[in-house]
Formats: C-alpha cells, structure tokens, sequence
C-alpha cells in the first residue's frame, strides 16, 4: 500500500453506520465515527466527503454472510448500500466477512459504555481484519463487482 493512502471501514446498520480508519502505512485501524444511518443520501454525501478529508484510497465494507458463508437478507441489504456508495465515491470498494465484528468489538470494549461507539469500534475491528489479511494476500477481499449477481 502507498504510504500516502489511507482505507476506510465501514460496519453497516439498519439505524447506525460505524466507520473507521486506518493509518497512511495501512497497519492500524481507528474507530472514527459513528452516522445516522438515515437519511440515506446524507450519509453518502457525509462519506464522500470522509474519502475526500482522508485521502482515502479503498473503502472496506462489512458483509454480513451466514454462518455458512452465504448471502442472507441482511448481506443483500449491505449490498444494496455498497452499490449506491460505489456511485458516490470514486475509490474501489471491497467487501469483507464481518463474522463475530460486533462481539469482537463488544469485548475490546468490555467494562465501558457500549452505546454509539461501539459501531465505529465494530467498523475498526472490520478494518483490522483486512489490514491483516492483507499482509499476507495481494487483496484479501472481493470487490464488489463480484456481486453484480447478488439480489
């Protein structure tokens, strides 16, 4: 990764959308902030306007598959979302298996509150895992053209 770049993480939900950030070198991820997530045009404008602030280079976004792997009701929405995001933004965006995000997030934030900050440590635990994987695969994640079939 170029040292001058840095990557978004995005865990999305229904009410709330976490975001997260990594540093220039790609190696640590940050809880940044945490979006409303209605009213949706908004919360795209407030992102692009994230990707510009922190010259970001990839957005990472969260997909919730099953415990087998599959696409579920609540994947196809963030899928949904992902694609009106990819045409707000001009950065790839790529998805990754949130498996277990919000419980690993809950525990790092064992014995403090667990209110809104929460989402934007569950986008950094998102983030993390990419961060990671990355070091060991040229791109770890599936960009989301790889979805054009997906409901």
């Amino acid at each position: 990764m170029n040292d001058e770049t840095r990557l978004l993480g995005i865990d999305h939900g229904l009410k709330r959308i976490g975001v997260a950030l990594s540093d220039p070198l790609g190696i640590i991820a940050t809880p940044l902030t945490v979006l409303q997530a209605t009213p949706k045009a908004e919360v795209l404008t407030r992102l692009a306007a994230l990707v510009e602030e922190h010259a970001i280079s990839k957005i990472v976004v969260g997909l919730p598959t099953d415990s087998e792997g599959h696409i579920g009701p609540q994947a196809r929405t963030v899928l949904r979302w992902a694609r009106q995001l990819a045409g707000t933004v001009s950065v790839p965006i790529v998805l990754w298996d949130e498996s277990y995000s919000t419980a690993d997030a809950t525990a790092t934030r064992r014995g403090k509150k667990h209110g809104r900050e929460l989402d934007a440590v569950a986008a950094a635990v998102i983030l993390q895992s990419y961060l990671e994987a990355r070091r060991s695969t040229h791109e770890p994640g599936q960009p989301i053209q790889t979805f054009n079939d997906a409901p």
